[in-house]
């Protein structure tokens, strides 16, 4: 299949996952990405453990976000090692880093020196908290970033004290965006032959996912409260949210309470009209909890099914696994490494002509391209 970045090569010297997010998608879409790395100490993310598994030398995070990458090792500090890293600037296509703000124009590669080795250069460049300002210089990692940006307290309940969102949130948001916008400025260098800066940050890209919250704040001068019970979604009314029932869980999306309640009979639920449904969310939320606990899963989706209601179970990874709608999305692939061991992750999630983008190439190792990438310069 003729990937459609096929031919473009990018320059990752980023690291842990907002870049190396982009970087990825942009490998799965075809384009060359070389990681720019410490000759010894490579790059910071492969010595990003979770839950202390590793692969070979790196960490099984650094893999999962690194496959499909070759790898450069070069020291910023070596001038001999600066020349290879300006030839091969001046072939790229796109730049990609996440270091603070200052770094990379103290080592000579900031956007105005790159331009003048390549003037249709896409810079992109991901901060925690933009270019200026007080936090510029703070550590942009993500549950920081969450900490600040108020998204600690959309999940949860009322009463709850704030809490993260459960994944690095920020990172793949920032990551996926930057995607976005590489791919319009090398359309624009492929129409005009200029390049173009872009400038990312963690900070924008949660207040950017947050649009629906800090619109309303904005205008209701209100800072949306989250539900005290059952908490989904602090600016939808009741019934929306997650639910136990006798013997596991279940979502409830958005439906008038009428409609709900021909399928769960509940005599103390008749009395609430349609216009009670927000202000009046909590105690319409706390009884219905109450009555769902009277049947199982399968009784209540048994009934919703019925009657066309937005009702599913709430699955555990393992039971997601074992479903057949997950199968037949074929999400898994297995990244093959060397002495024959190979470790399972996702694959892309787009379809490019109904085809899985799929890539059984691992994560390199530190400077494992050097020697043809110097030969493809030389």
């Amino acid at each position: 299949m003729q990937l459609p970045l096929k031919g473009i090569v990018a320059l990752e010297f980023s690291q842990y996952l907002s870049g190396p997010c982009a970087g990825l998608r942009l490998a799965d879409l075809g384009a060359r990405v070389i990681k720019i790395e410490h000759p010894e100490k490579g790059e910071a993310g492969r010595r990003l453990v979770i839950k202390n598994l590793w692969v070979d030398e790196s960490s099984l995070l650094f893999h999962t976000i690194n496959r499909n990458k070759e790898s450069f090792a070069v020291d910023l500090n070596n001038e001999g090692d600066m020349q290879w890293l300006r030839k091969l600037v001046a072939r790229a296509h796109v730049i990609t880093h996440n270091f603070r703000p200052g770094v990379m124009e103290r080592k000579g590669l900031g956007y105005e020196d790159v331009k003048q080795m390549n003037a249709s250069i896409v810079y992109t460049q991901i901060s925690g908290y933009g270019e200026k300002g007080p936090w510029k210089n703070k550590p942009g990692q993500d549950l920081l970033v969450q900490s600040l940006s108020g998204l600690a307290y959309t999940t949860g309940s009322y009463d709850d004290a704030p809490m993260p969102c459960g994944l690095s949130i920020g990172d793949y948001l920032c990551g996926n965006q930057a995607v976005q916008f590489i791919i319009a400025a090398l359309i624009k260098a492929k129409k005009t032959g200029h390049g173009t800066l872009l400038q990312l940050s963690l900070m924008e890209s949660l207040i950017d996912f947050q649009f629906e919250f800090f619109t309303t704040y904005f205008q209701s001068k209100k800072v949306p409260q989250r539900a005290r019970f059952n908490n989904a979604n602090s600016l939808l009314s009741a019934p929306y949210g997650i639910y136990g029932t006798a013997d596991g869980y279940i979502a409830i999306a958005m439906m008038p309470l009428n409609e709900l309640n021909k399928a769960l009979q509940c005599e103390a639920l008749r009395v609430y009209s349609e216009e009670d449904s927000f202000s009046k969310r909590d105690e319409i939320k706390e009884i219905i909890a109450r009555h769902l606990l009277t049947g199982t899963n399968q009784y209540w989706l048994q009934k919703a099914e019925a009657l066309d209601l937005w009702i599913m179970p709430v699955l555990s990874w393992k039971e997601m696994r074992a479903a057949e709608g997950y199968k037949i999305l074929e999400m898994e692939q297995e990244i093959m490494l060397a002495k024959d061991q190979s470790f399972v992750t996702t694959r892309c999630p787009v379809r490019i002509n109904k085809q899985l983008l799929k890539s059984n190439k691992p994560a390199p190792s530190i400077g494992e391209n050097n020697a043809n990438i110097k030969a493809s310069l030389a």
